[in-house]
């Protein structure tokens, strides 16, 4: 018997589209190639004790009568998946040499900050935030379902933000003439988009930076909890969701996709799937190459035509007998750089391989939430994040695997260095778990092509108009990941419930 949809990949906008459809009584299935479902919101367990989140770190939208929470409310998971804000004073927490500048919620406080620490550029200041506040209503204006009123209504925040669409952050910051130090603590969060000011698109910094200061958040019970909340939904609703299950062809019969087949990673036997529905939550564009990228519209083999985002490499640690918050950490992150042109220290980073003084992030999930079942008593868990070049790590890793593990070993004692250095002295002893993570590490566990982080790149190129989205021009087959809609918790929660809607007709109101 065929299943009403079919689900290739179990990322959060396929389990959240999954779970919608398994709530309004559609039979869902979903295939998933790893042993967990999440896609990059998947927990791992390691030395039987730690538990960390493979890439999500905190997020935004999960306020009440936010899009998270609307779409937590329609499976009755509002009051089971909670979570907990981020310190609105200073939810992400800049670090450069010489200067240091706490992101509040409110944008006031933010321009006299930056007066207090530039007082000579006051003035340009406080429009270029100003501006970002503009462009950020003009953008919500902007985002489908689209209100024709609204857009006259709010002409100006709407021109604004048209006027931006092909332009960098540091497009924008040029534009204010902004000093350089200023412009370096304002783009410090750049792990989140892996992209320097020079190539990030301004509506990408926009819309993440704003919708943080509206609320940053992260899951009580960990992110772990969240995935496990939606897969139990579909499993509840007479549901399956596979693991274990790698897709290896997609069967196409005039102009539709009617079947999948898939090899089992532990018995190795092959099965077929069918679906009156299928829904493709791995990357477009290697499903389109199985497909076979002729079978599909002139239209949409442009819109495939993008380039990937650049990958991460992430070091999971565990300290004991140490309190973290005796040191300056807490409930938020905090972003360090030794440079003082985050587009050069990008450079070194990713194209020369240079991490000898690093740019990076520093979370500590353990600070934020009470629920500690991520690692023992006594022990707290800190994570640093920054970006690397796949095609460096691939290379390395096939050619010399001891230097591909030297490296690894070599980036984190770098960023230990300037931990113990500026941040928590003789760290080191406190140390009592670490695994580090490449961009080749990201692919095989998280299965994204080249390691990418986000799908296609957040550059203005990828960022416009032309997006890819849901639309494939095959019949009843449908594309639901962060290239089909944007990256992130938040917009990959809402891209799942989008095409829900747009499928079942039924409303989420966002």
């Amino acid at each position: 018997m065929k299943t009403d949809y079919l689900i290739v990949g179990s990322g959060l906008s396929a389990l959240v589209f999954g779970s919608l459809m398994a709530k309004s009584g559609k039979k869902v299935q979903v295939l998933e190639a790893h042993e967990h479902p999440g896609g990059f919101g998947h927990t791992f367990t390691m030395a039987k004790k730690y538990k960390f989140n493979a890439q999500l770190h905190y997020v935004w939208d999960c306020g009440e009568g936010q899009t998270v929470n609307q779409v937590l409310k329609k499976l009755n998971l509002d009051k089971e998946v909670t979570f907990n804000q981020y310190d609105p004073d200073g939810f992400d927490r800049m670090r450069m040499p010489g200067y240091s500048l706490d992101i509040p919620s409110e944008s006031e406080e933010l321009i006299q900050r930056l007066s207090n620490l530039f007082p000579q550029d006051a003035d340009k200041l406080r429009k270029f935030v100003l501006e970002v506040q503009k462009t950020s209503e003009g953008l919500k204006k902007l985002t489908p379902p689209i209100i024709y009123q609204e857009i006259f209504k709010h002409f100006n925040q709407v021109s604004s933000a048209v006027m931006y669409l092909n332009s960098t952050l540091q497009d924008v910051f040029d534009k204010f003439n902004l000093p350089k130090e200023a412009q370096t603590l304002l783009a410090l969060q750049w792990p989140d988009f892996l992209l320097p000011p020079d190539q990030l698109s301004f509506y990408a910094w926009v819309i993440l930076f704003t919708r943080y200061q509206e609320g940053a958040f992260y899951p009580k019970q960990h992110f772990e909890d969240v995935i496990n909340s939606l897969v139990k939904v579909i499993e509840e609703n007479e549901g399956e969701v596979l693991l274990n299950q790698e897709v290896t062809n997609f069967t196409l019969r005039n102009k539709a996709v009617t079947a999948v087949t898939t090899i089992d990673r532990i018995t190795h036997q092959s099965r077929e799937f069918t679906g009156e529905t299928i829904i493709c939550n791995m990357d477009p564009q290697k499903a389109a190459h199985m497909i076979g990228a002729e079978n599909f519209s002139r239209t949409v083999r442009k819109k495939l035509n993008y380039e990937y985002s650049p990958s991460n490499y992430m070091a999971y640690c565990v300290v004991k007998d140490l309190d973290l918050r005796d040191y300056g950490f807490g409930k938020w992150n905090t972003f360090h750089t030794g440079h003082r042109d985050l587009n050069e220290a990008f450079y070194q980073m990713y194209e020369k391989h240079d991490f000898s003084n690093p740019s990076f992030a520093i979370t500590t999930p353990t600070l934020i939430t009470e629920d500690q079942r991520d690692c023992p008593e006594g022990c707290q868990i800190i994570e640093f994040l920054t970006v690397a070049n796949y095609d460096y790590f691939e290379k390395l890793k096939h050619s010399n695997e001891k230097k591909y593990r030297h490296k690894k070993e070599e980036i984190l004692d770098y960023i230990l260095d300037v931990v113990e250095k500026n941040y928590i002295p003789n760290f080191r002893k406190y140390l009592v778990f670490k695994i580090t993570g490449s961009p080749t590490t990201n692919e095989r566990y998280c299965w994204c092509p080249k390691g990418n982080s986000y799908g296609s790149n957040l550059t203005p190129r990828n960022m416009g108009i032309g997006r890819l989205n849901h639309k494939t021009s095959l019949n009843n087959f449908y594309f639901c990941n962060a290239s089909s809609g944007y990256p992130g918790f938040a917009p990959t929660v809402w891209t799942g419930a989008k095409l829900y809607q747009t499928l079942s007709g039924d409303s989420i109101s966002k």
